[in-house]
């Protein structure tokens, strides 16, 4: 495995995926494990963020103590499956920004096509993480990535649930640079442009709309 891509294996977020992928699982439990799931997911994507020192005053005396700079952090939610993300990261990164990317792939191609882009001003200063529950065939997180890039962000990673191979290939071939953050990569994908074994569309299993 390209050391580009972060197995997060921690108990907690295994058990929610697990209960994620069973098909019988309810919109309403599906919609809460997504929130509690990137919850815990925005520690392991935390880990490594810079740290800046200030100056405070506990009861007893002053000091320098770090934060993190969560003004400089962008969530880029692709959408609207990165949606069910956005919640469960700003639980845990209440000031960062958000993004979002509207992408659809076409049935026929599996091609990403863009049809909305808006992302906070001072990009060059900031540091995004690119929401998307699933990186399949890579086309959608390869077009989100190349946009992104063109506002010169100061860095980038990738969150999903799940990928697999190809995915992980596709992406990593235009974008080698930016890291993968993710609980699991499965076996492949099948004839449909879906991840097997997976969890099925993550964006009608979050909205209810199958």
């Amino acid at each position: 495995m390209s050391r580009d891509v972060h197995i997060i294996d921690h108990p907690l977020v295994q058990h929610k995926l697990t209960l994620m992928r069973k098909k019988d699982t309810s919109t309403k439990s599906f919609r809460e494990l997504v929130h509690e799931l990137s919850a815990l997911l925005a520690y392991e994507l935390t880990r490594d963020m810079p740290m800046q020192q200030i100056e405070i005053e506990t009861p007893l005396e002053k000091m320098m103590s770090p934060v993190i700079d969560g003004k400089k952090i962008v969530l880029a939610s692709i959408l609207r499956a990165g949606n069910g993300f956005l919640d469960g990261m700003l639980q845990v990164l209440p000031g960062a920004r958000v993004g979002h990317i509207g992408l659809y792939r076409d049935p026929a191609t599996l091609k990403a096509v863009e049809y909305y882009f808006k992302m906070p001003s001072g990009m060059e200063e900031r540091d995004v993480i690119v929401l998307d529950p699933m990186l399949a065939t890579g086309n959608s997180a390869v077009a989100a990535v190349d946009r992104l890039k063109e506002t010169h962000p100061r860095s980038i990673r990738f969150v999903c649930l799940v990928t697999c191979p190809q995915g992980i290939k596709t992406f990593h071939d235009a974008h080698p640079d930016v890291p993968i953050y993710t609980p699991a990569v499965d076996r492949e994908l099948n004839e449909h442009g879906y991840i097997v074994p997976g969890l099925g569309d993550a964006g009608d299993r979050i909205f209810g709309t199958k």
